[in-house]
């Protein structure tokens, strides 16, 4: 946590909803844009497709419930959730010296409860699941890691679905029979779709965390402060 940072919730509530929340409202209304500018390229793209291989083209609405649009959208989603799945449990155990994305070396693991505020080192303002002490206390303390895996099995599951769907589809233009959805797990397509996106993924992590190390970015959580040494670990600015 940032040094300072402990009033900083009572100082987001004064700034009124749409200041406090910012981050996410901007990110959040940023990924419609893009998953619109995203449907009316694929559809045109896909189109194309269609032309030349002398078949109808289909509307907007059509393109954005097919399988095609489908496993383009959840090939990405998947990929980005296993990075902060990774990241998350990842950063646990795993350091990096210099960087702010990194724990400093004497709190490497799981930490105590006192470190962590849990059980009877719980606070009044904690979240209630924090001081229980019993199987809720657990749950919650990797509920984060937890949610974040979810959330890349399920898009990873719904990128198979949709993939075998969209590669059947191809097939039966080509006039090949279809294949299964077993068959398609084990598939270079289904697997080139995956690979691609996580290779992209680990080295834009391995990345943030060596290059934090020695760049800055003033005001920014996510780099030390500017004149902060680069030996300087888990500090933010």
């Amino acid at each position: 946590m940032t040094p300072g940072s402990e009033g900083g919730g009572d100082r987001a509530a004064s700034l009124g909803f749409w200041r406090s929340n910012s981050l996410t409202l901007v990110f959040g209304a940023a990924f419609f844009v893009v998953l619109a500018a995203q449907a009316v390229a694929g559809r045109a793209e896909f189109n194309e497709q269609l032309a030349v291989a002398g078949l109808q083209q289909i509307g907007f609405g059509a393109y954005l419930a097919s399988s095609d649009f489908a496993v383009d959208v959840t090939e990405n989603w998947q990929s980005e959730f296993l990075q902060f799945f990774l990241y998350v449990y990842g950063t646990v155990y795993l350091l990096q010296r210099g960087s702010p994305e990194s724990k400093p070396p004497d709190r490497v693991g799981t930490e105590s409860e006192r470190d962590q505020r849990m059980g009877p080192h719980a606070r009044s303002d904690s979240p209630r699941w924090a001081g229980t002490g019993d199987w809720r206390q657990h749950l919650y303390a990797r509920s984060l890691g937890l949610v974040m895996g979810g959330f890349f099995l399920l898009s990873w599951f719904a990128q198979s679905v949709a993939g075998v769907a969209a590669y059947n589809a191809v097939r039966l233009r080509q006039l090949q029979a279809p294949i299964d959805w077993g068959a398609y797990l084990v598939s270079a397509d289904f697997w080139s779709r995956s690979l691609q996106n996580w290779q992209s993924e680990l080295l834009a992590v391995a990345a943030m965390a060596v290059l934090s190390v020695y760049l800055r970015q003033r005001g920014s959580p996510e780099s030390k402060p500017v004149g902060s040494a680069h030996t300087s670990t888990g500090v933010e600015g």
